[in-house]
């Protein structure tokens, strides 16, 4: 593994791992919602597996997130930094390149879609517009710093990066996004696997988003699972793994 370094087109600078093999095909891994390159140990698993059987993978922070420089989350930054990230592995020579898109992690890179996107995979997708109750998510302090500032800080207690601020874009990002509009241009074959027990995400919102998807996309339902995955890693790797090798050459 090796520690890389590039350039968003704000200047910011985004931190990634890049695991290497000799193939020309590479796996870029989008995070969700104030995670990071890890995603608490999920994303780690996978590159392992992935990476032995002859991908190369990109696993990279959005700004804002992890190791990468400070920022306000908003879709629109981080789909210019999925798009700073594909740009950057393009310069290093790698040509068919997969998607892999956690929760946010799969919005951003359905709005990052071109015809050289080979397929994705996308794990408990955001493809809809959700109404919260901020208030049932936020502390009253949250959401007066929301006010005042035009964002809020979350604190984790673990985590590489313990601060995280939320712009208020952002939460009207997650309000109004159209799954039509969304899925309209994008024809890449695309698996997305889904928890009936998913807590964050609805997955009838992905029962709905298939339907939308080119004929050789799949919908992979895990019983049981929630949405984070925790208890059924193994399901989620195997499926995973299986359709990178079946729609990405290595």
């Amino acid at each position: 593994m090796k520690k890389v370094k590039f350039k968003n087109l704000r200047n910011k600078t985004l931190i990634g791992n890049l695991y290497t093999t000799n193939s020309k095909s590479i796996i870029i891994m989008a995070h969700g919602f104030t995670g990071d390159k890890s995603e608490w140990n999920r994303f780690d698993n996978i590159v392992d597996s992935l990476n032995k059987i002859g991908y190369n993978i990109l696993s990279f922070d959005f700004s804002g997130c992890g190791e990468s420089d400070d920022d306000n989350l908003t879709v629109e930054k981080q789909v210019d930094d999925l798009n700073s990230a594909i740009k950057f592995v393009k310069s290093k020579g790698y040509q068919n390149i997969g998607l892999l898109g956690h929760s946010l992690g799969g919005l951003i890179s359905l709005k990052c879609f071109t015809p050289e996107i080979i397929t994705m995979v996308l794990w408990a997708p955001v493809t809809n517009k959700i109404k919260y109750i901020w208030d049932k998510r936020y502390s009253k302090e949250q959401l007066q710093e929301l006010e005042d500032k035009g964002y809020l800080t979350l604190i984790r207690d673990k985590g590489v990066r313990r601060k995280i601020l939320i712009d208020k874009q952002m939460l009207a990002d997650r309000e109004i996004v159209d799954q039509k509009d969304l899925l309209n241009n994008v024809n890449c074959p695309i698996l997305i696997i889904h928890g009936n027990k998913d807590e964050s995400v609805p997955y009838t919102d992905s029962q709905d988003a298939i339907k939308l998807l080119s004929s050789d996309s799949e919908l992979e339902i895990i019983d049981g699972a929630n949405h984070g995955f925790y208890n059924h890693l193994d399901i989620l790797i195997d499926l995973t793994k299986k359709w990178f090798i079946e729609h990405l050459k290595n």
